[in-house]
């Protein structure tokens, strides 16, 4: 389906406007809703960055065309009923305006929301991001920060260990241990990148490379 095609079949509301999802395509975070127009999803569709309609300011705008954090978009997808569109993208530094990495930041529970940082959507991000507390923090009792303390050279030997784990788990135990060895290598993997100081991202951005 060409660009015109598939614009021409979105159904905009009364003030000519569809909602659009903005979704990290290497995380699958969720990083904004925003508002689109005809002119902005045919920018979006000409020029590969997301643009949207705003309503206070009834203009289109380009997402980072004053904080720098484009985003650059993948694949566009349009729901079920052509009334809400997805943008698959690519973001480049925080999504929303307060500096944090999504706008969906504030999670909802007891008689007041409490705001708190969201480090993603997926679930190894989101235990990266505890990883990565552990590190700065350091806790007592912390079995992550005593790992790393221990240096690359113990972390990493920890990694072959578990390596070893998920061989024999797949070759002599159930699925129930395999699972499970293969849950202690990801978080040891994600210690030693945390040692390494090589953001998980880089790892999407690879995979996601491979996968072309």
């Amino acid at each position: 389906m060409s660009h015109s095609e598939w614009i021409a079949s979105v159904r905009f509301d009364r003030d000519g406007l569809v909602p659009v999802v903005a979704q990290e395509t290497r995380s699958g975070e969720v990083l904004m809703l925003a508002w689109a127009d005809r002119e902005a999803l045919e920018q979006t569709a000409t020029t590969g960055l997301a643009h949207y309609h705003s309503r206070s300011r009834n203009t289109l705008w380009r997402k980072g065309e004053t904080s720098g954090h484009v985003q650059q978009v993948t694949d566009l997808r349009l729901d079920c009923d052509s009334d809400a569109v997805l943008y698959r993208v690519r973001q480049t530094g925080p999504a929303c305006h307060t500096g944090t990495a999504t706008c969906f930041s504030t999670v909802v529970g007891g008689p007041v929301p409490v705001a708190l940082p969201d480090p993603g959507a997926h679930l190894l991000t989101r235990l990266a991001g505890t990883i990565a507390a552990r590190a700065a923090d350091r806790p007592e009792g912390s079995y992550t920060a005593g790992l790393l303390a221990r240096g690359i050279g113990k972390v990493s030997q920890k990694v072959g260990e578990e390596a070893v784990e998920v061989v024999i788990a797949a070759n002599t135990e159930d699925d129930g241990r395999l699972a499970s060895e293969a849950a202690d290598l990801l978080f040891h993997l994600l210690v030693l990148l945390q040692a390494r100081g090589v953001p998980l991202d880089a790892v999407w951005e690879e995979l996601e490379q491979r996968s072309r």
